[in-house]
């Protein structure tokens, strides 16, 4: 494939690493910074493309996809935090394109998910056991709570018989019995930890994810734009890893 990056941050560059090992070429990087090629996005960088993979800042994945639009270019996209926008973005995109978005890519996180909801099914046969989570990531990250943590929650809420909504700011008061908290910290270098937890008087039960890099992420990334190659429509990552893992259940 030939890609385009858009975004040339920590994020974008270790996907370029990951491209040049699977055999792909990078034609340009696109970052407002400077660091890349290009200061912004045209439909004529994207001519000759084959793939765009954008992990770039909230403000801009809306503007961005009306140009994958116009160039007629599928695109991956990892930026967080516009998700307010989605069902915008779902009609833009119709059947024009392939676009897929993901808040996390990692095969790893998605086994987590998968875990973390095998285990809320099991423990709504025991009420003694609430459910709550956590995520700690790196100074530098914007958004809070992470994009992981949202998915994990709202996987967890649709697993749940107990749990009708995720409370995400700071409590001043117990949190209701339907309430699923979801903390945050931010500090230091940490790329990304999410812990789901079954707590009792009688003992705890974690389940942690802790990316060490950012590799498996844009292996993820890398992975899910060779799957939406030949494809159109609006796609979610969920879509790249339930067929991923429909796969290894079948071998």
């Amino acid at each position: 494939m030939k890609v385009v990056l858009v975004g040339y941050g920590r994020m974008g560059r270790e996907v370029e690493l990951v491209l040049r090992e699977r055999g792909h070429e990078v034609t340009c990087r696109v970052d407002p910074s400077g660091s890349g090629d290009a200061p912004r996005l045209t439909p004529s960088l994207l001519s000759g493309a084959d793939m765009a993979i954008e992990f770039s800042h909230a403000s801009s994945v809306v503007a961005n996809c009306g140009i994958y639009v116009e160039a007629g270019v599928p695109a991956v996209v990892g930026t967080t935090g516009w998700t307010d926008r989605i069902e915008d973005v779902r009609r833009m995109v119709g059947g024009k394109i392939g676009y897929l978005w993901g808040s996390n890519f990692s095969i790893g996180a998605h086994l987590f998910f998968a875990l973390a909801v095998y285990a809320t099914k099991l423990a709504n046969a025991f009420p003694e056991y609430d459910v709550l989570a956590y995520e700690l990531h790196h100074r530098r990250k914007k958004d809070s709570p992470s994009g992981t943590a949202l998915t994990l929650a709202q996987k967890v809420l649709e697993a749940s018989t107990r749990k009708r909504r995720v409370v995400t700011e700071r409590l001043s008061r117990a949190p209701e019995p339907d309430e699923l908290h979801v903390a945050s910290v931010r500090g230091g270098e940490v790329p990304g930890t999410h812990t789901f937890m079954l707590d009792s008087e009688a003992d705890t039960v974690e389940i942690t994810h802790r990316a060490r890099n950012r590799k498996g992420f844009a292996v993820g990334a890398v992975r899910a734009a060779e799957w939406l190659l030949g494809r159109k429509g609006f796609f979610t990552v969920e879509t790249f890893i339930d067929d991923i893992f429909g796969e290894v259940a079948n071998v």
